[in-house]
This record gives structure tokens, sequence and C-alpha cells, in this order.
């Protein structure tokens, strides 16, 4: 019972934000975090988020109200900063009126921020430093996520470990959410205890079963380990293209050929360089969905983070987060029973 008060006192900031009962945020995975599994996350006490992803807004608007008719807790909504009709899709959540918009793949812009704020819509966005940190609170974002490079889908350069502690150890006066690689409870508990307000999961929940994902795209996560979920390769410099770490099959080469592809049209003068990392955008939706709609594995994307190794079977949101809330409240108690029976003098360290 003490655990699960010194638990509710860890993430009482970020229940308080998120308006749940665990500060505990579904990633916003493109095809997976659709009605079904963000309203039965949510309606399990944590907080779901849909996927925008490529969208236009008249089907996140119809997306939005299933939702609602599926939940009556808060969710929130993540759009893409780069997407071409980004102004729209921030309409049609002010008209849907969401509560928190998450916005990702990119740098927001200040008056993206203050049009949602306007709205009365919390907004979070990701941080990949300190200093994009710093340059967002500035911007007037209501809260950050952290997320690692262990993550699954679009991912930075630095793991997750290295970020809370350049992030977390410095003052900020919004709440920090981490995300990349978790999938255990004693692992949000240390995060927890580092000072983030809560944290974001998003493998963890892919073979719900609430989730809607095909059942060869379910299997394949049952069947893997770690070390299976590799980051895509990027073949020009001058092609910045963002990492995607999936599991290894054959659309990794698909993406190299794309890939050159490309590179070979903005070279002819064909594509300027902003048009090329859309059309990898789309290359990148169409190959989800061929996986987790269609069920090819072999040569759709099967995005997913490094925690896929700890997803042992298809069971409830509810059932994912009891476990993760008993293994949270365990590593609790067992730190506390630690730190009283142990004697000062068996701590001591001698060089």
């Amino acid at each position: 019972m003490i655990s699960h008060h010194q638990l509710q006192r860890l993430w009482h900031r970020g229940c308080k934000f998120l308006g749940t009962d665990y500060a505990i945020l579904g990633g916003a995975m493109t095809w997976v975090s659709e009605r079904n599994l963000v309203s039965a996350l949510s309606n399990a006490g944590g907080f779901g988020v849909l996927a925008c992803g490529a969208m236009p807004p008249e089907l996140l608007a119809e997306e939005i109200k299933a939702t609602q008719a599926l939940t009556a807790k808060p969710f929130g909504v993540n759009l893409i900063v780069m997407h071409p009709r980004l102004a729209e899709l921030i309409q049609v959540c002010i008209d849907g009126r969401i509560s928190h918009v998450v916005l990702a793949g990119g740098l927001a812009a200040r008056s993206d921020i203050a049009t949602l704020k306007a709205a009365g819509i919390k907004v979070m966005a990701f941080a990949p430093s300190y200093a994009v940190a710093v340059k967002l609170e500035r911007s007037g974002v209501d809260a950050l996520i952290i997320e690692g490079m262990e993550a699954g889908g679009h991912i930075g350069s630095v793991s997750t470990s290295v970020l809370a502690q350049e992030i977390l150890t410095h003052p900020l006066d919004i709440p920090v959410f981490v995300a990349g690689g978790i999938g255990h409870g004693e692992a949000m508990v240390n995060y927890l205890q580092m000072g983030a307000a809560g944290c974001q999961l998003g493998t963890m929940f892919v073979c719900a079963t609430e989730s809607r994902a095909h059942a060869n795209f379910k299997q394949a996560f049952l069947r893997a380990h770690a070390r299976d979920a590799v980051p895509s390769v990027q073949l020009d410099p001058r092609f910045p293209v963002i990492p995607v770490r999936a599991l290894a099959n054959a659309a990794s080469a698909d993406f190299l050929a794309k890939q050159r592809e490309l590179i070979g049209q903005v070279d002819a003068g064909q594509l300027a360089l902003k048009e090329a990392q859309l059309e990898i955008e789309h290359y990148w939706a169409g190959a989800l969905r061929r996986a987790v709609i269609d069920g090819d594995i072999d040569r759709g994307s099967i995005m997913a983070g490094q925690s896929v190794g700890m997803v042992k079977k298809e069971q409830p949101v509810a059932e994912i987060l009891a476990e993760l809330l008993d293994q949270a409240s365990a590593a609790l108690s067992h730190r506390q029973d630690f730190y009283v029976s142990k004697p000062a003098s068996s701590t001591r360290v001698t060089c």
C-alpha cells in the first residue's frame, strides 16, 4: 500500500496534467493508434493518443468523433509538423474539442503553439536535447516528451537514459514525460524518481487485444528480440533522413532503393529536398500500412522499439497497465525495504 501511495506521489503532476489515473501515455503509432486502442487505453486509466500521421483533415475529424464515441476520458492527437495541411488539422482538433495535442516530427512553430493554446488545448512537443527543451518551453508548450533512440518508428540519435540525465537534471517549469525502450514498471519508476512526470509507451501496446493490428504483425512482435529492431540506414549525408526503427526484413532493402531513387531526382533538379523528405514520409506510411493492416510482414514496415523483446503475449490493455503498475509498486517496495533494513556500515565502500 505504501508503494502504491509513493507511485501516486511520483506521478501526481503527470496525472494532473493529463487528467488520468496513471501518467502513462500511449505512443502515437500510425495505423495502430486508432480509435479502438486509444479509447481502450484512456478507459483503462492511461492516456491514449491518436496518430494523425498522413491523414487528411476530413479523416482525422472522423477518427476523433469515433474515438469520442468510445470513451469519455481524455485523449490526445499527435500531429506531424511537416504535414502540408497542418493548419487545417489544428483547426480540426480545435473543433473537436481535443484537450491535448502532441506536435511531432520537427520543431513546432510558435504560431501553431499559440493557436492551439488560445483554444484551450494543452500542447506537448518532443525535445531531443536540453537546448531544444528550453526553446520549446519559451515557445509556450505545456509539456515535453523526451524520446530516446530505443523507440520504434522515427527516432533520434541519443539514448533514453542519456536524454533523461541531460534534461531531467536541469530545472524546467513544465512536465517532462520520458519515452523510448520502456517495457517494465521498474524502468518507469527510475525515470519518475529522476523527476519525470510520467512515461510514454508504444511498443508494449501493439499486441493488446484491442489493437487492430493484423495478426501477422502481432506475431512478428511476439517472435522478436530487442536486437531485431534496427534503425534504417541513411545513404547520403546531403539527404538527411530521420532514422526509423523497425524489425529487419525485405522492406529495409526497399527503403534503400527508394532513397537512391529520390536522391537521383534531387540531384537532377526534378525534386526539391523538402518534397523528397515528404516522399519518404509517404513511403513509410504506405510500408507501415502494408504490415499493420494487410499483414505483409515481408515487404511492409514492422516499426518496433527495442522493448519488443518484452512483449510476450496478446492481452487486454487493462492487463498490460495492471502489470506495469504491479512492477512499479514492487520496485518501490523493494527499494524501501532495502534501505530500511540495510545497515549503513554494509553500504560503505573502501578504496
